[in-house]
């Protein structure tokens, strides 16, 4: 959940931050402690505003100030970092007339923020996010409530004063779920068919999603390239497999087979119902669930290379191929690979819907 303060310095400011708390319980309320009420919903602080707002911006996801823009503006500009880090900013009025959406719009979930608040409010948000205004693709948020991640930022902004500007503009996909943009879209944008038409003069950008390393410069420096969490990767090991191992065996599949590591969705394997350590900190490292199924389970899929072996030891003929395939619901991509001394890797790509 995300952690969100509210700054209030006037009478009145208190009062529109307490109706705030009503519908967001999970708030941090922050008052000067000259206007305390003896309210154990506040938080009666005593130091100088700005020394507060400061401390709050660098600890807090989100900020809503009620006070003026000017002054909002003064007290967070030297903490001011990047647009991909900074905290969400909203700055409402004393009347409560207006929520403004002030900072880190998209990324930081400003607009979305300020039109909750401004519902609350029953008063009008103020957006000036040029995508929104013209009701056009957030480029820098496709895919994001799906945890989707953008490869090379750098061409966001100009791809975005692309979209805005409506030039033409391709999307490619071939892996990720397919409704990520609900509306009609937008009478400059296309899906096409095959990668290579993204290179075509008639578009000036491309949003290419995919789970593909792409090696084409000429794509790659004029697209938007998005990371789905669409591979499940398979792993059969033995309880003293190294997390070296795996991480380089991991890797080794990656460059042969042309996949992005940011497109792992988790790993999959059979319960040894002691802990592996070398899988738990690979996990831990890189931040990716690990998914655990029962021998019976996995000796139930279907497999192109069950093994004898594996069932004597591990009572199911496949670890790899069955448990990527089990955990994804979809297609085997890469058949069970082998790395000296104890380690297979197998790779599904998850299954969406059409």
């Amino acid at each position: 959940m995300p952690k969100i303060a509210i700054v209030a310095i006037t009478k009145h400011g208190i009062e529109i931050a307490r109706r705030i708390k009503q519908k967001m319980p999970e708030v941090e309320i922050y008052v000067p402690a000259k206007h305390s009420d003896g309210g154990f919903d506040v938080n009666w602080f005593i130091q100088q505003s700005t020394q507060l707002v400061g401390t709050l911006f660098k600890s807090h996801d989100a900020m809503i100030c009620i006070f003026s823009l000017g002054a909002v503006i003064r007290m967070i500009a030297p903490h001011l970092v990047d647009k991909k880090i900074d905290p969400a900013v909203i700055v409402i009025d004393d009347r409560a007339n207006h929520v403004i959406s002030a900072l880190s719009g998209h990324l930081g979930g400003a607009n979305a923020l300020a039109r909750l608040v401004a519902s609350f409010l029953n008063t009008q948000p103020v957006i000036t996010t040029a995508a929104d205004v013209n009701e056009t693709i957030a480029v820098d948020l496709v895919g994001r409530e799906f945890g989707w991640t953008i490869e090379n930022f750098d061409n966001v902004t100009k791809t975005s004063a692309f979209m805005v500007n409506e030039a033409r503009i391709a999307i490619y996909q071939n892996v990720g779920e397919k409704n990520w943009w609900q509306a009609s879209l937008p009478k400059n944008v296309v899906f096409v068919d095959n990668i290579e038409q993204v290179k075509l003069p008639e578009f000036k950008a491309g949003l290419v999603i995919t789970d593909r390393i792409i090696s084409d410069p000429e794509i790659n420096n004029k697209s938007v390239v998005y990371r789905p969490r669409s591979l499940v990767f398979g792993i059969g090991l033995h309880w003293d497999t190294s997390k070296d191992v795996i991480e380089s065996g991991i890797k080794t599949v990656f460059d042969e087979k042309g996949l992005s590591i940011q497109s792992i969705r988790n790993i999959s394997s059979i319960n040894r119902e002691a802990k592996v350590k070398g899988l738990e900190d690979f996990s831990k490292q890189y931040g990716i669930p690990v998914e655990i199924y029962e021998k019976d389970k996995l000796a139930a899929i279907n497999v192109p290379n069950p093994s004898t072996t594996v069932q004597k030891f591990e009572g199911t003929p496949s670890v790899s191929e069955a448990s990527s395939l089990l955990s994804s619901k979809g297609v085997l991509i890469v058949p069970k690979q082998k790395f000296p001394p104890n380690l297979t890797i197998a790779v599904s790509r998850v299954a969406y819907p059409q």
